[in-house]
């Protein structure tokens, strides 16, 4: 093996494990910002964040088992989550969403599919198709937020159920589909969430 090929196989061994601690810390903070919703009365938006808490999860494992793979370590260093309104914190997971799916995971990618590395790709893919649900989710809910009247919003005060695909961490709040869009697991063994 080449002194370049083993430099971007290191490469994409650094961006396996850099996604892993970032889907580790998303995981983290969404169950904290579920938390947050709840106690302002704003209970769908909890559901949503714990959804997408479990579908960061269910990439920081994708990530994981690749990483292993390789002959990597995982490690996460959790930072504590920094928790402000419900508002301000859809502002943050939207944002967050839109760095993966626009700068990090199409750069992980491409590193992945240069060094022909099939199985980073595959998970890095699994990761940007969940994250362009999410940050479609966190826009809309954000969307409601802001346009309820005092705050009083019935929309957003119930629990709701998220489905979430155990395989590849899609997350959609309907299921309007037989199979997972991304990776074709069936519907009926999707997690429901709420």
């Amino acid at each position: 093996m080449s002194t370049s090929t083993v430099q971007a196989y290191e490469q994409t061994l650094k961006n396996l494990l850099a996604a892993f601690n970032g889907e580790s810390n998303a995981a983290a903070r969404y169950a904290a910002f579920a938390i947050k919703a709840d106690e302002e009365g704003y209970h769908k938006v909890g559901s949503l964040f714990r959804a997408a808490s479990r579908a960061e999860q269910i990439h920081a494992a994708n990530h994981s088992v690749v990483i292993q793979k390789l002959g990597g370590t995982p490690v996460a260093t959790i930072e504590q989550a920094v928790v402000k309104t419900t508002e301000e914190n859809l502002k943050v997971a939207v944002t967050g969403e839109l760095y993966e799916i626009n700068v990090m995971y199409p750069e992980f990618i491409k590193e992945a599919e240069t060094q022909k590395i099939s199985a980073a790709r595959r998970t890095f893919r699994f990761a940007i198709e969940a994250e362009k649900e999410h940050a479609q989710l966190f826009t809309k809910a954000l969307e409601h937020l802001q346009h309820c009247v005092d705050k009083l919003c019935v929309k957003l005060s119930n629990k709701a159920t998220y489905y979430v695909c155990p395989i590849c961490g899609f997350t959609a709040d309907k299921a309007e589909f037989d199979r997972c869009p991304v990776c074709g697991h069936p519907k009926e063994k999707f997690e429901l969430i709420n």
